[in-house]
């Protein structure tokens, strides 16, 4: 089976807004009184937004409310963030690689746990591009659980190994390895050396990539 339709995380892969989530979280961390650095960061690739809270959060307790009110700050930041992105802001090699998906007529979608995805995009100027956005809101069981990546798979009409999701986080190379799909990893092989093919950066992507990626995926 060739590949038939490619699924895009979002950060990290399309555009990095890890910078623009860093400084919101060491914004809300500071006033919080919570030790937050880069290495923290890190830990939260990939993540949703609870989810990260509750791991900064750790044996720290703070009521219902409280935790909603962070959420809420948290996501106001990063607005503020988002409101600077200009389609500049898409990393090496996307542009050209959207350009040939066009050409060759293979449809792409983003799976993203960000509930700030379709936000994003239209920044980027790239939203409409896409057949299908899958975001924070479109299941209930995050990454590294599969469902978000098979969602989307049926919604394009195609079947997982039929697929090549790019992913830069451990959390989302998992998931789509559950799924059944074929998977690209962009970034350290510590982070995403289980996709059947590991690139260093996103101006290494290209379809021969995410092809050899669909062919080793169908045969492993």
């Amino acid at each position: 089976m060739s590949m038939q339709a490619v699924i895009f995380d979002l950060d990290g892969v399309l555009t990095d807004t890890a910078e623009g989530h860093y400084l919101s979280w060491k914004r809300l961390c500071d006033e919080a009184g919570i030790p937050f650095d880069r290495a923290m960061n890190e830990q939260l690739r990939g993540r949703r937004r609870a989810d990260s809270l509750r791991l900064i959060l750790g044996d720290r307790q703070v009521d219902e409310a409280t935790f909603e009110a962070m959420l809420v700050r948290k996501n106001a930041y990063y607005h503020e963030y988002l409101a600077t992105l200009t389609p500049e802001a898409l990393l090496p090699g996307i542009p050209a690689l959207l350009d040939a998906l066009d050409a060759a007529g293979i449809p792409y979608a983003v799976g993203s746990a960000s509930r700030n995805a379709r936000r994003v995009l239209a920044q980027l100027g790239i939203l409409e591009r896409f057949a299908f956005v899958g975001d924070g809101n479109t299941v209930a069981r995050a990454k590294p659980a599969p469902d978000l990546f098979l969602a989307i798979a049926d919604a394009l009409a195609v079947l997982p190994t039929g697929c090549v999701v790019v992913e830069d986080a451990h959390a989302g190379v998992e998931a789509a390895l559950r799924g059944g799909f074929g998977v690209v990893g962009v970034g350290p092989v510590e982070r995403v050396g289980a996709a059947h093919v590991v690139v260093p950066d996103t101006a290494a992507l290209s379809l021969d990539v995410l092809q050899e990626a669909s062919r080793r995926c169908q045969f492993a």
